[in-house]
């Protein structure tokens, strides 16, 4: 048999597929097993193992051996080899999401050269590229008779325009250091866009839709005639949408004031200025901060259970409460960019597209958003289907209501089936 083995390390979890390549139809993997680590830097991790066919079955523990991505990687080959009829030597390739390609615009082998550019840019995105390369060093021990290969997220955004990629610095201090917007999650923009061309029964490259990636990482994408022109992100996953811990968008400034020596303000006086390295600003802007710096959580669901989430009653709110302010900031971070996207679209737009942990789950944020964009022409939140996703098993799940609408949709995003799909698709790679 060929086997994929598609991996995605996330800052602190790990998700992984293993998918059979059929020769006849390399564009549809057959699934075989799923297994998800969570919690990994907060043991005991919980392991979860679940078997498509021909078993159907599952298993989920807890684990206290497991306390990096590396561990966790070694635990599921560990349960691969006792719980499932898999000969390892079947695995021909391993597809390891990484976040921050740089340069890199297509999937690359590993090798050498290749890991240590990825290397170098994790700095550039300090909760994945990390996780990212232990994983693969990981699997090259392990598994030395299967070729590594390497998805971007950045990948995706390659032909975002100039305009839109290019900062207002010097350009040639941003040609030399490679400062511009890369944009990221691009594995799962990559499925969206797969996915809902094919709901649409449209070719890709004549889809126009603005995706919406919400979850612990959260980013947005207007994609015209199936490539990305804007998104949210830019040189690192920092900017854009809060997240979980991250900021999103701020005054750059504002890391030098949070920082001050000064109670009340920041003094340009250098004699009482505050020497700020740039791992601490990191630290606090994509660990320290968004939803969990607001309310003490990173559980969107729990935020929006105690929220008041009815927003057009109050449009002009001055809430204090933290679990409602926080929600209003991700609206109305997600509405800023859903209009600057609808301009960018000319208003010519198939669909607003969900997905992600919270895009994927939050009726809430979902009914929020719906109720913003109908203004647009966007189809009116049927509250029925809006609240039954979850029961729902389609991956495409059409909330709206209304004929001749744009369309408002939930799509289960995978980016471990999309890496799978471009790996068996890639002839280069079974030569």
């Amino acid at each position: 048999m060929s086997l994929v083995l598609a991996v995605n390390a996330g800052s602190s979890s790990l998700k992984i597929s293993l998918f059979r390549r059929s020769a006849d139809n390399a564009a549809n993997p057959a699934l075989l097993l799923s297994s998800s680590t969570s919690s990994i830097f907060a043991p005991p991790a919980r392991f979860q193992l679940s078997f498509v066919a021909p078993q159907h079955r599952s298993l989920s523990e807890e684990v206290d051996s497991i306390y990096d991505h590396e561990s966790a990687f070694k635990h599921f080959l560990h349960r691969l080899k006792g719980e499932a009829s898999v000969d390892t030597i079947d695995i021909k390739h391993i597809a390891h999401r990484v976040v921050h390609g740089g340069d890199y615009i297509s999937p690359v082998m590993i090798f050498e050269e290749s890991y240590h550019h990825i290397k170098k840019l994790s700095d550039l995105a300090p909760l994945h590229n990390g996780s990212a390369l232990s994983v693969i060093s990981s699997a090259i021990k392990a598994l030395p008779h299967a070729k590594s290969v390497a998805f971007f997220d950045s990948a995706f955004h390659k032909d975002l325009p100039t305009h839109v990629a290019t900062y207002a610095i010097n350009q040639q201090v941003a040609h030399e250091k490679g400062l511009k917007k890369y944009g990221f999650h691009g594995l799962s923009y990559a499925f969206i866009l797969r996915t809902v061309a094919a709901h649409l029964n449209k070719a890709p490259d004549t889809l126009n839709i603005i995706a919406l990636h919400i979850g612990s990482g959260a980013s947005m994408c207007a994609i015209r005639n199936g490539q990305s022109i804007d998104t949210s992100m830019g040189l690192t996953p920092l900017s854009g949408l809060p997240g979980a811990t991250r900021a999103g968008d701020i005054d750059a400034s504002l890391i030098f004031h949070y920082t001050s020596r000064s109670p009340a303000h920041m003094s340009h006086d250098p004699s009482i200025s505050k020497e700020v390295k740039v791992t601490e600003a990191e630290d606090i802007l994509n660990f320290k901060s968004g939803w969990k710096a607001l309310t003490g959580t990173a559980d969107f669901k729990e935020i929006t259970e105690k929220a008041d989430t009815s927003v057009l009653s109050d449009p002009i709110s001055r809430t204090v409460d933290p679990n409602t302010l926080a929600f209003r900031i991700m609206l109305d971070r997600i509405l800023h960019f859903a209009g600057a996207y609808h301009l960018a679209l000319h208003g010519n737009v198939d669909a607003l597209v969900f997905a992600g942990g919270v895009g994927e789950r939050s009726a809430e944020l979902r009914r929020a958003v719906g109720e913003a964009v109908a203004c647009l022409g966007f189809a009116v939140i049927d509250e029925t289907k809006n609240s039954q996703v979850n029961d729902d098993e389609g991956i495409i799940v059409d909330i709206g209501k209304g004929d001749g609408m744009k369309r408002m949709l939930v799509c289960r995003t995978d980016e471990q089936l999309e890496m799978a799909i471009e790996c068996s698709l890639a002839k280069e790679f079974w030569v």
